[in-house]
């Protein structure tokens, strides 16, 4: 990453935590129109409530150009604002571990719908065991939304977690970003909640990744809900799509 982009990446952020209270965040141009997308499915678009794409992708410094990882990307809800936002000279990779295609098939298939089309043509889709997990070297962001959690399940094999997040560090630009994004767990259960709940405690996460060699730059609350009380499962029906979610801004060091 070049030195004037981590800047701007950096002025975004100290703007972004001085705001207000109460206040709404810049959205720039770009992550709009690539929420606006008129090929987003109905389906994506009515989360758009919920998951406040806008705000969540203003946070990140995201720009047209950079390389970034969609780690664990589910259906390709954040993969194909990416595509948009980053356009003809940028390029998304859908990194789908093999237990996860294995557990939710689907995912993969829809990925696969729209992956290298022309209304998609830089988005490649990557498929690798979790405990040998290599993304691509050299990108500006590797981001994972409501998905960190599953590392730690005996359905992904639980894998080695200080390799999985030194693999993130290694793959990152100097300057780059580590974006995660999950649910909250209680405070103080570390990884007790990921198999029953589908939440993870922040501060398990800060632990972990900090300990791969991040920074921890900050946190936007974009997502979180106060009303949440940590107890119940994600799929629950009183709370499902209305979780208390963190967003945690890791960078690898610029030199």
């Amino acid at each position: 990453m070049k030195p004037q982009n981590l800047s701007l990446i950096v002025l975004a952020f100290l703007a972004w935590t001085n705001l207000p209270a109460g206040a709404a965040p810049v959205i720039p141009a770009y992550v709009a129109a690539a929420v606006a997308d008129s090929g987003r499915p109905l389906d994506d678009k009515a989360q758009d409530v919920n998951r406040r794409p806008g705000e969540v992708l203003a946070f990140t410094g995201i720009k047209p150009g950079d390389k970034v990882v969609d780690l664990m990307p589910g259906a390709g809800y954040y993969t194909r604002i990416f595509s948009k936002i980053v356009g003809p000279k940028g390029k998304v990779y859908a990194l789908q571990p093999v237990e996860m295609d294995k557990a939710a098939p689907m995912g993969l298939q829809s990925l696969k719908s729209f992956a290298g089309t022309p209304a998609y043509p830089n988005v490649t889709i990557l498929v690798q065991p979790a405990g040998a997990i290599a993304p691509p070297a050299g990108v500006d962001m590797i981001w994972t939304s409501q998905n960190y959690h599953d590392l730690h399940d005996h359905f992904m094999g639980s894998p080695d977690m200080a390799r999985f997040d030194k693999a993130m560090f290694a793959a990152l630009k100097p300057g780059g970003i580590f974006l995660v994004l999950d649910h909250v767990a209680a405070d103080g259960s570390g990884l007790a909640a990921t198999d029953t709940l589908h939440r993870i405690d922040p501060a398990a996460v800060k632990a972990e990744v900090t300990a791969a060699g991040f920074e921890f730059v900050g946190e936007s609350r974009a997502l979180r809900n106060p009303a949440d009380g940590h107890s119940l499962s994600i799929y629950d029906k009183s709370i499902r799509g209305k979780t208390d979610k963190f967003i945690y801004l890791f960078r690898k060091p610029a030199h």
